[in-house]
């Protein structure tokens, strides 16, 4: 005996919403797994002026990053790095020795390193090393006629890959619905639709 068609399309169906809701279960973890690791501090400290350009460079994450492929550039106000060997990595902490003899003025630090689920991460920060750090901390400890905006609030921020995640779980639960109506309108039949 043949099956009729109308319960192979709904086997059919019931294989693609299984499909569906497999996907669906998979995803969550996948936006746990967009939370990479964040830098929580710097020494120096980003903004901060320092007497003289400090020996090592030193950046503190949430979790112990992956020391392949780390990279911390610390550039001069030339441009020139003044990066001195590779990057130690102990714990969650990262560090970059200095080369002796560095010139005072502005540092830009530019770090990228492999975040302890995988993904590359990166970003930069500065710093003011020397007399010239002095003299531009008193110059701007001056009553300026204009008040500086605050920094924006991003504590109630949601991440991306969170907004991401909801938005493809919304579309399943929606594809989902969609498809049990019509699995059950075909297994229902042509007779008690009339």
């Amino acid at each position: 005996m043949k099956t009729p068609p109308r319960h192979r399309s709904g086997y059919r169906a019931g294989r693609f919403l299984l499909t569906l809701a497999t996907a669906a279960f998979l995803m969550v973890p996948a936006a746990a797994a967009q939370a990479h690791d964040a830098l929580e501090t710097t020494d120096p400290a980003n903004g901060s002026v320092v007497g003289t350009v400090p020996a090592t460079i030193g950046l503190t994450f949430n979790h112990t990053p992956i020391a392949i492929g780390s990279v911390v550039r610390v550039q001069d106000p030339t441009g020139t790095d003044q990066a001195d060997g590779p990057v130690a990595i102990v714990d969650n902490h990262v560090s970059q020795a200095v080369k002796t003899g560095a010139p005072e003025g502005k540092y830009t630090v530019v770090w990228r390193v492999v975040s302890s689920d995988g993904h590359p991460i990166d970003g930069t920060f500065t710093f003011t090393a020397g007399s010239a750090g002095a003299a531009n901390t008193a110059a701007a400890a001056t009553p300026s006629a204009s008040p500086s905006p605050a920094p924006a609030d991003t504590s109630g921020a949601v991440p991306a890959g969170l907004i991401t995640a909801g938005a493809v779980a919304l579309f399943l639960v929606i594809a989902f619905v969609a498809l049990s109506i019509i699995i059950k309108r075909r297994l229902r039949g042509p007779e008690s639709r009339s």
